[in-house]
């Protein structure tokens, strides 16, 4: 498998990934992909650090683990999101790669 980095996430702001979750798709929406300062270390990194934050309107809270996500353009990848916030619109969720 490629090794994700920010530029697989960057022109799906703003769309749906659909995650696997008891048997059932659940909607994640992506609302901002950003980059993260490099660690100090970073001279022979295999990528650039980078942050994802998704948006579930469903007025349940999913635990953090990792989900199968499914998006047109990315494929079917494993992402590990964990809560961050609650909103009006739902829930927060980040996924940070290092």
């Amino acid at each position: 498998m490629e090794l994700l980095t920010l530029e697989h996430f960057a022109g799906c702001v703003n769309e749906p990934f659909s995650a696997a979750l008891n048997g059932m798709d659940v909607e994640f929406v992506l609302v901002e992909a950003r980059p993260l300062p490099p660690p100090p270390s970073s001279a022979n990194a295999a990528r650039a650090p980078f942050s994802l934050l998704f948006r579930n309107t469903s007025p349940v809270l999913f635990p953090q683990q990792i989900y199968p996500m499914r998006h047109a353009r990315v494929g079917e990848v494993g992402i590990f999101l964990v809560p961050i916030a609650q909103e009006r619109a739902g829930f927060l969720y980040q996924a940070v790669f290092n």
